[in-house]
């Protein structure tokens, strides 16, 4: 498979499918939780770490619809992220892939608790699903998840990134190396966790062993610190001292490494990495990034 892309457009509609299944009918009680959960699921990602989870899977041989759910938990997790991400305490933004927020469409309150239930929905699917998939399989995926998500993972880089809000402003140069040191964590938490997580996903649901679930939890890792400096190089003009960071991790990081991360500021990273050439937008408009990264570049919301 040599275009990630394509096979992103691909496999969308087996995605969505699957989540249509999984997700509570938006007529069920309480009706307006459930359409704010839909709202935010099917609001235009691209489906990046279902399609992680099933490439990941299927080179050991799994069942793709057994990875299907796995995937389908995944983006449940990430729409979480991005809603509770959205929020004014945190980004405090308006627009995401060219729509209201889902606080700006539906109000803080039903945000919050959609966010909350999503995750926990996701928990639901992972625990229950696929039926035919051993009990200890399904507990493993369980753990997968949650290790991401927890404060040692994505939500645990939220706080770094809100403890070293604005670090390079104004820095000495002799004083960036410990801030891109923080940046670096801050990715591979915020936004590589998740990957990392649906590479290993992969791996539990075709029972690929101890040492094929480390492999791809390794190859997860990179490709999420990859995913997201491309991101940042990407969207440079948005704040110069983050993207410069990046640029320094970049090279100091992944030598050796594709050419995109270590050529930045060309437009290849998004392309040759291998995740596609990502979202652009407008000054305000959201993406399909991983959790939280406005903090550390910026205006730029992710």
């Amino acid at each position: 498979m040599s275009d990630f892309p394509s096979f992103l457009s691909a496999l969308r509609p087996e995605v969505d499918e699957t989540l249509e299944r999984l997700l509570p009918d938006a007529g069920t009680e309480p009706a307006e939780l459930h359409e704010a959960m839909r709202y935010s699921v099917f609001a235009g990602g691209k489906r990046v770490r279902p399609a992680l989870v099933v490439l990941a899977g299927e080179a050991w041989g799994g069942a793709r619809e057994d990875l299907l759910v796995g995937g389908a938990a995944l983006e449940m997790v990430h729409a979480f992220s991005l809603i509770h991400d959205d929020l004014p305490a945190l980004d405090d933004d308006d627009l995401r892939r060219g729509r209201p927020t889902l606080h700006r469409a539906r109000g803080e309150a039903m945000a919050v608790l959609a966010g909350d239930a999503l995750l926990n929905r996701a928990y639901e699917v992972l625990g229950r699903e696929p039926a035919s998939a051993p009990p200890e399989r399904r507990l493993e995926a369980v753990r997968v998840v949650a290790d991401a998500v927890g404060t040692a993972g994505m939500i645990g880089g939220q706080v770094f990134d809100l403890r070293h809000e604005g670090d390079l402003d104004g820095r000495a140069e002799e004083g960036r190396q410990g801030a891109v040191a923080s940046l670096e964590r801050i990715h591979r938490l915020k936004t590589g966790a998740l990957i990392e997580a649906s590479t290993r996903l992969g791996g539990v649901y075709a029972g690929a062993g101890t040492e094929g679930i480390e492999q791809l939890g390794r190859i997860g890792a990179e490709l999420g610190l990859l995913f997201q400096i491309g991101d940042d190089i990407l969207d440079g003009p948005w704040s110069r001292s983050w993207s410069t960071a990046a640029r320094e991790a970049a090279a100091r990081s992944t030598a050796g490494r594709p050419r995109a991360v270590r050529q930045p500021g060309t437009g290849e990273a998004g392309r040759d990495g291998g995740l596609g050439p990502g979202r652009r937008g407008t000054p305000g408009q959201a993406g399909d990034g991983g959790a939280g990264r406005r903090r550390c570049r910026g205006a730029r919301p992710r």
